[in-house]
């Protein structure tokens, strides 16, 4: 299975959790994009995709995926797994931390993906976030915060990759 990963990134975090994702699963089995550079038409050519974002300011999208997000809703990923992976800063943006990955998440939900990566709380401080699942216990992908937790973020990326790696072999 060929996975696409597809990221947008501002200050090169969220490209630097990419690459480490690409590591941890193998660039043998990831291809991965800036959606600056490479837009979204790709997307469709992966059995699987993963996809990151980060939230700015207060709770808003990076701006390579807010140019694109019209096309978001159009993307084929009926049936697809789809693994999310945000950025965001839970101490200066408390109360709208990883937003854009509920966003993202909700975006693509009518298209009916097979979403993996829900990622546990524990561990992290803030006070609200659209990326909580229903029951407020998980993200609805891996959260990442480069700000205030950045020690924490390579072994929050490894037990990520390995998560989904299972879940997709559930799928199989």
């Amino acid at each position: 299975m060929k996975i696409g990963l597809f990221y947008g990134s501002s200050t090169c975090y969220t490209e630097i959790v990419a690459e480490k994702i690409q590591a941890c699963i193998g660039e043998e089995l990831v291809d991965i994009y800036n959606i600056k550079e490479t837009g979204l038409s790709k997307i469709n050519d992966y059995d699987m995709l993963i996809l990151g974002i980060s939230t700015w300011d207060y709770g808003e999208l990076q701006e390579d995926w807010g140019a694109l997000w019209h096309e978001v809703c159009g993307l084929s990923v009926t049936n697809k797994p789809v693994a999310l992976f945000g950025l965001g800063d839970q101490e200066g943006y408390g109360e709208w931390f990883v937003d854009a990955l509920g966003m993202l998440h909700d975006e693509l939900l009518p298209q009916s993906p097979i979403f993996i990566g829900q990622w546990p709380v524990e561990g992290y401080e803030f006070i609200a976030s659209k990326a909580l699942t229903a029951d407020k216990q998980h993200f609805l992908g891996l959260a990442i915060d480069e700000d205030t937790q950045y020690e924490h973020s390579d072994e929050r990326i490894e037990q990520w990759c390995l998560q989904i790696l299972e879940e997709i072999q559930a799928q199989i």
